[in-house]
């Protein structure tokens, strides 16, 4: 097998486990979409290098990391050396060695060829990585694999000024603040990108990162668009926009990005050339002070959940605000309903400014009194106790996190209390949250947080790429991926970062 890989066109090498190495061979076997297949011998109870390799149909990186480098292999280095030095005497197209093993003869028995050289860091970027990389090439190993601990996302950007495409590099950075380094992974200058079931580190599946993610596809050109937010790891925006981007036959691709704070995602952004984000919680009113120019709604609201970069300007806008509206249009005529609103949020503001501009009268709940004065001043609206009481409201809009993925046993009123017509829940994960379950029940008429979501998404699209998305697919898009968060939250919890 030839086993020389572009340097221009990363990759995607899916890595596999397995408890035995029969089981490992079938695993290797199911796998559709990859360029390269790396074993993790350390994974099975019984290592068997011939039985590996045996009647493989692509070309594979044989690993076996130790317990001291993150692995699982708890036997001596002797032993280990040993596999290692099996693996490059039949012929695998890769072995991957760890650099403070020092098993400098198996990279010099070859010239250095065939040799992954990886260095992991668990705890964050070293101060050293620059020198580290230098000191790994030296060795003359045909590939240099540096893996660190993102703990926020300009920690990308270190590995990003140690692009090279002219040497044998893969940068990743680990856990969820790391995943552009892996979609990305051609900014990065990677020779390949991992994708698999290793969630502690912050692999993604490859079906999501080819499918979702359309990774083969992206190229210099790709604009990259993001979520910021924290968390971001259950929203639908990045299914939502990436299904839209691809329907309308875009070159775009759409990142979660869970940024420590404002001042991150903006270091990073810029560092990275993104066209545009949707901004949630918490960051709504921070990166309002970010922006160089806000539109007329995001100014009354006072937070912007979307930025456009456009001449290298950063605009910000809030579509909150009609996505809000939409859901209501042909359920109720708003104009001198009583409405209450719980939160005192970003989304709290832009519901208040949607619900005044249709003269409804609005009091607002907030367990903060004073925050919730000031989401009143902004449209004249009044203050209300915290939970507002029964038979106070026709519409109850709930803007708050309660009752949000993960925590759906907790709601933010009584059942006792649901006594009015209509309640409009923003959370969308879980679809059916607890209070509008408790709602439906006591006869109100329920709105979930999806309708807002996807009117809301539709608005920003056009924004950025003066195109309306193709009827439906923001919501299939959503809908589907609701579904999988499912069958994850019903099976075993992921160690994702």
């Amino acid at each position: 097998m030839d086993h020389a890989l572009s340097m221009m066109s990363p990759r995607l090498c899916v890595t596999v486990t397995a408890a035995t190495t029969a089981e490992l061979r079938t695993r290797r076997d199911e796998v559709a979409d990859a360029d390269l297949v790396e074993l993790r011998l350390d994974s099975v109870v019984d290592p068997s290098v011939a039985g590996a390799l045996a009647g493989r149909r692509r070309p594979v990186i044989v690993t076996c990391r130790p317990v001291w480098e993150g692995g699982r292999f708890a036997g001596s280095e002797e032993e280990r050396r040993a596999l290692l030095s099996e693996a490059l005497a039949l012929g695998a197209e890769y072995v991957d060695l760890e650099w403070r093993a020092r098993f400098d003869d198996l990279i010099t028995g070859g010239g250095g060829r065939r040799i992954v050289l990886s260095s992991h860091d668990f705890d964050g970027v070293p101060a050293d990585l620059p020198a580290r990389v230098q000191a790994m090439r030296s060795t003359g190993a045909e590939v240099v694999k540096i893996a660190v601990k993102a703990t926020r996302l300009a920690d990308c950007i270190t590995l990003l000024q140690l692009a090279d495409r002219s040497r044998g590099l893969v940068l990743i950075a680990m856990g969820a603040h790391g995943l552009a380094t892996r979609v990305l992974a051609g900014r990065f200058g990677s020779m390949w990108t991992y994708a698999g079931m290793e969630t502690g580190v912050g692999q993604i599946g490859p079906d999501t990162l080819v499918g979702q993610f359309q990774f083969r596809s992206i190229s210099e050109s790709t604009q990259v668009y993001g979520l910021v937010g924290a968390p971001v790891g259950h929203s639908v925006s990045p299914a939502m926009h990436n299904a839209a981007f691809r329907a309308a036959g875009l070159d775009a691709v759409y990142l979660p990005l869970p940024a420590a704070d404002a001042d991150d995602f903006v270091t990073f952004a810029r560092a990275i050339g993104l066209k545009g984000a949707s901004v949630t919680t918490p960051y709504k009113v921070a990166l309002m002070d970010r922006v160089d120019e806000s539109d007329a709604v995001a100014r009354r609201v006072g937070a912007i959940n979307t930025i456009h970069v456009a001449a290298g300007r950063w605009l910000g806008a809030n579509t909150d605000v009609r996505g809000f509206l939409e859901p209501l249009r042909d359920r109720v005529a708003l104009s001198g309903r009583r409405v209450a609103i719980l939160g005192a949020g970003g989304a709290a503001r832009a519901a208040a400014v949607a619900l005044a501009s249709a003269a409804a009268d609005v009091v607002v709940h907030a367990r903060n009194a004073q925050q919730a004065e000031g989401v009143a001043m902004l449209v004249d609206a009044k203050v209300g106790p915290w939970p507002p009481s029964r038979g106070s409201w026709d519409l109850l809009v709930n803007c708050t996190p309660i009752g949000m993925y993960p925590r759906v046993d907790v709601s933010p009123v009584p059942a006792e209390d649901l006594t009015g017509r209509i309640v409009y829940d923003l959370i969308y994960n879980p679809a059916m949250t607890r209070l509008l379950g408790e709602a439906r029940r006591a006869g109100c008429d329920v709105i979930g947080g999806l309708d807002m979501l996807v009117e809301q998404a539709r608005e920003q699209f056009y924004w950025w790429t003066g195109t309306r998305p193709p009827a439906g697919v923001m919501r299939q898009a959503a809908t589907k991926q609701l579904a999988l968060f499912s069958v994850e939250a019903e099976g075993p919890r992921s160690s994702a970062i």
